[in-house]
């Protein structure tokens, strides 16, 4: 009896260790995620090695016992030798050239009339040169300038004194939206003013009226959407046939939130989704912009379906659904892991010994030794990673199961393993294709001005508006990345697109392309 008494309260005190034991575990996690919403809440944004763990250069100066530490008694003492004085060179002025090139007009300041009198003998002063004092640079507010499209007719004369009219007609340059006063040069001030600098349609409502002309947001968000329904998206599908056929492809995400969907409330998310072109692709550049109400992997399957190239993405699992011919994963999240998992508030001597350190240090060799490679070929490139990075990788995948079952598993530095380790396949792709890049960057820089403008914004008021954004924001960053003036690129859109017959003949689109040699001579 005393021996079943004993086993009941050991079983007892076993269930009471065991529970004693997860409470403190669950505990820890709770800290742990309290102190990371902390972080994201009051902390730095930046994730840089010296930002995360200052100046830790191994051969940092100690300058209390500097001079105790260096002194050899054996040195020989220098040969002090004076360098000839060396006159610095001066700094180009990139400011001089810019002015030099805008229109200048000298202002003359200058003796009245009445006042060309010497005041000692009373003689007519005669000019003897003028000198420059300064340069100043006037701001001209935008202005309105109102264009009347007036057709000349002609006849023959002589056809008409033997009773027949010959009469001849001009073609007349189509307007860029039917039974409106747009003109190419609004339509693409509206659009730049919006996806480039961010300025939503009602503060573009208040510019309007300050110079003249007093415009709705509806009739401003009514030039937007038309403009892009005609001309925008046929150019944008053009870009997507082209980006889809390339052997690099870049994938991200954002969420967006969009009004009047049908059978979805408002504040439902849905998602701005982008596609890139490869790190290392010159010669078609390419940013495309896809508006979908969800995040489900079956949108990227649809969107990439005729995609057989190479996929980086972050990783998310929706991708997974993607049939491409690899998927390569961004370094730039495995590192990022790490970074979330720095405990917040711990000692600074800590963090320097910490796992996360020493993780995040392996990582940044890797970009490092990465960095000097992007001028190379890309067969190149791929044998100097291999030369340089593959034993490192190798390297920091052991090290990452080594440590594993020391740590807790749902911890965040758990979790950061985990996710190395579970996408290792993925992480070492670029070692077998030098036109893969380490990171999934130049994606979620072309993400940036969405983001940033959705700040001002807030939302799109319906499915089209968020379509036109997707086509705008499309051409707008290609035109960028290409190197092309997004303004003059959309004016000249504008002008010209409404005269071609581009559904009867779609080839002639490529002729609009940013990287033709038509656009490069006139939009730049």
């Amino acid at each position: 009896m005393t021996d079943l008494r004993e086993q009941e309260m050991q079983n007892r005190i076993d269930a009471l260790s065991t529970t004693a034991e997860n409470l403190k575990t669950e505990n820890q996690m709770l800290k742990a995620q309290v102190a990371h919403l902390q972080k994201m809440v009051y902390g730095s944004r930046t994730e840089t090695t010296k930002r995360l763990f200052g100046d830790t250069d191994a051969e940092e100066i100690n300058l209390f016992n500097e001079a105790e530490i260096e002194a050899k008694k054996n040195a020989p003492e220098p040969c002090i030798e004076v360098p000839a004085h060396q006159r610095r060179k001066k700094q180009k002025n990139h400011l001089a050239e810019i002015l030099a090139s805008a229109p200048h007009e000298e202002r003359v300041i200058t003796l009245p009339e009445d006042q060309r009198i010497c005041k000692r003998c009373g003689a007519p002063l005669v000019s003897m040169g003028k000198e420059k004092i300064r340069t100043e640079v006037e701001f001209i507010p935008a202005q309105i300038k109102v264009i009347d499209f007036v057709r000349e007719s002609f006849q023959c004369l002589e056809c008409r004194k033997q009773g027949h009219f010959s009469i001849e007609k001009p073609a007349m340059p189509q307007p860029v939206i039917a039974k409106s006063i747009a003109s190419p040069s609004s339509v693409a001030h509206v659009i730049t003013q919006k996806y480039q600098q961010s300025l939503p349609l009602y503060r573009q409502e208040r510019e309007w009226k300050d110079i003249g002309l007093p415009l709705s947001r509806a009739t401003l968000g009514n030039w937007v959407i038309r403009a892009a329904e005609d001309w925008l998206m046929p150019l944008k599908k053009r870009l997507q046939e082209i980006l889809l056929q390339q052997e690099i492809v870049h994938a991200d995400e954002t969420p967006v939130q969009v009004h009047k969907e049908k059978n979805r409330k408002n504040p439902t998310k849905s998602y701005m989704w982008v596609f890139s072109s490869g790190e290392y692709e010159t010669a078609h550049k390419i940013r495309v912009y896809e508006y979908q109400p969800g995040r489900s992997g079956s949108y990227a399957e649809a969107l990439l379906k005729d995609f057989h190239g190479v996929l980086e993405t972050d990783g998310y699992t929706g991708y997974q659904k993607v049939s491409c011919k690899e998927h390569a994963f961004c370094w730039v999240h495995a590192r990022r892991y790490f970074v979330d998992a720095i405990p917040s508030g711990l000692a600074e001597e800590d963090i320097l010994s910490s796992t996360c350190k020493q993780a995040i240090e392996r990582i940044d060799e890797f970009f490092a030794l990465d960095k000097g490679l992007a001028e190379l070929s890309a067969d190149e490139r791929k044998a100097q990673r291999l030369q340089f990075e593959k034993d490192k990788l190798e390297a920091y995948f052991a090290w990452l199961e080594e440590i594993q079952p020391k740590v807790l598993p749902k911890s965040k530095l758990g979790k950061a393993i985990q996710y190395s380790l579970s996408h290792k396949d993925g992480l070492q792709a670029y070692l077998q294709d030098g036109n893969i890049a380490l990171s999934n960057n130049i994606c979620e820089r072309a993400i940036r001005n969405f983001t940033i403008g959705r700040k001002n914004w807030l939302f799109s008021d319906s499915p089209k508006g968020a379509d036109a954004s997707a086509a705008a924001y499309s051409i707008l960053e290609t035109a960028k990345v290409n190197e092309i003036n997004p303004y003059e690129y959309f004016k000249y859109l504008f002008e010209q697109l409404p005269n071609i017959d581009f559904l009867r003949h779609p080839e002639k689109l490529d002729d609009f392309l940013p990287w033709s040699d038509n656009i490069q001579q006139n939009c730049k």
